[in-house]
């Protein structure tokens, strides 16, 4: 049969700018279709500009820790609309480059929507339909934005905190995940005033119990009002902003509400059961392999496919596609080890299990930890403690988590992953020069487990 396109992706975020690059470089004829901007979720409203945030309010700590080193700190503001309008330079350039480097790769970009018509068939946005030998779907993922409760129309996104025209004085989250801690740190370190509300028991749900714990007292310590096991029954509008009333019997008063409760696949609206593919309950696309659906030539990669929401996994996920699909050279995708961080400040950085996982499966465990107060906060005068903690089955002393509350956790962590992934044990730590004075040394200087855990006989 004869196709327009050999490949065409419908989503232009890191998974699908990837595949459809890798996949021209192998010679196939491809087509990108996005109906926003170029680049996705991460570039354009995710990690990218938050991390630009979370980089802006770290400079309030600068100034102050510079005092007790003996610099004299003058006056300091912040400006809301001057960062934004950086912030959007910024993006609008990066924005750019996807976009560049997609053209010189000979993929064609087509701003509009596309959706699925039938079986390799797709209509675009003016009407037309094309057709594909393969198509892509990248669409990633969309917030949540029903609270389920009266007045959660008046709430706000992670994606909507971009582009605030002001700084809001008092902003409550609602959530207790990456997204919702992330922006409640950043607003936090920004001036304003921050009260997290979560329905569970703690924070971070999955994470190691012991990091969560840690990373809660922290916040608190830097004057994040946080309150677990409660929820809104429901948000009106007042004449200064907004006004919720929780299950618990809490009244809280805001600027502005952020509905930080989750992300859904972006599935709906594009055609799929137009083909009888049979999407999971939450919406994503099931795959098996190397992205495949049940259709031979329907694909998915990324956070559409629900399965590790980050954006190198959706990275990874386009290039292994391209390269089986088209280059030839069949690619796997391991989603063991993944390292990932989370940028509040503290930091987070966690690769590998938990202490509690271990327990779940009976695996006799040792648990090394050590918390401390790091270098630069004993002449600046702060009260902040990092955790490291490294988790060794017992059996193999193969080193199985580590676990990382404190600056520079994520830049940490991605080289841990390394050792980890190359099969580490704890010998293989020990043997390891310690680099002094540094917070890293910490993970090859700890010689005593703080714990040893035995399944019951």
């Amino acid at each position: 049969m004869s196709f327009d396109y050999d490949l065409f992706v419908i989503g232009a975020g890191s998974g699908g700018v990837r595949a459809g690059r890798i996949a021209a470089s192998h010679g196939a004829r491809v087509a990108v279709a996005e109906e926003y901007r170029v680049g996705g979720t991460c570039v354009i409203r995710g990690c990218v500009p938050k991390k630009l945030m979370v980089y802006a309010g770290r400079f309030a700590d600068d100034f102050a820790d510079a005092r007790g080193f003996g610099w004299s700190v003058g006056e300091t503001s912040f400006d809301w609309p001057s960062f934004v309008a950086a912030k959007d330079r910024e993006i609008a350039r990066l924005e750019g480059l996807y976009a560049a480097n997609l053209e010189r790769s000979g993929v064609e970009i087509l701003r509009t929507r596309a959706v699925i018509e039938g079986e390799r068939q797709i209509r675009l946005g003016d009407g037309r339909v094309v057709s594909a030998a393969h198509v892509l779907i990248a669409t990633g993922g969309a917030p949540v934005r029903d609270g389920g409760f009266p007045g959660s129309q008046y709430c706000i996104t992670s994606e909507e905190l971009f582009g605030l025209e002001r700084l809001p004085k008092r902003l409550t989250v609602v959530g207790g995940a990456y997204i919702a801690l992330e922006f409640a740190s950043i607003f936090a370190a920004l001036g304003s005033e921050i009260t997290v509300l979560y329905r569970g028991e703690e924070i971070l749900r999955g994470f190691d119990l012991e990091t969560r714990r840690h990373l809660h007292a922290e916040l608190e310590g830097r004057g994040l009002r946080i309150v677990t096991g409660d929820t809104f029954v429901e948000v009106e509008k007042t004449a200064d902003g907004l006004r919720g009333r929780t299950k618990g019997g809490l009244e809280i008063a805001a600027d502005e509400i952020v509905l930080a409760i989750g992300r859904r696949p972006n599935t709906a609206g594009l055609g799929l059961e137009s083909v009888g593919l049979e999407l999971a309950a939450n919406g994503a696309v099931p795959v098996t392999g190397v992205s495949s659906t049940a259709l031979p030539w329907l694909h998915a990669v990324g956070d559409v496919t629900d399965r590790i929401a980050l954006t190198p996994v959706a990275i990874r996920e386009g290039h292994a596609f391209a390269d089986t699909v088209f280059g030839g050279k069949p690619t796997e995708v391991s989603h063991d080890l993944v390292a990932t961080a989370v940028f509040t400040t503290p930091e987070v950085g966690t690769v590998g299990v938990g202490e509690e996982d271990l327990q779940a499966k009976g695996i006799a465990h040792d648990v090394y930890r050590s918390t401390f107060r790091p270098m630069r906060a004993t002449l600046a005068g702060r009260g902040a403690r990092t955790l490291m903690k490294i988790l060794v089955e017992a059996e193999s002393d193969r080193v199985v988590g580590v676990h990382i509350v404190g600056a520079d956790a994520a830049e940490m962590i991605q080289l841990v992953a390394v050792a980890m992934k190359m099969g580490a044990t704890k010998a293989d730590f020990d043997a390891t020069m310690a680099l002094h004075p540094s917070a890293a040394e910490e993970l090859v200087t700890m010689r005593t487990p703080s714990a040893r855990w035995r399944p019951a006989d």
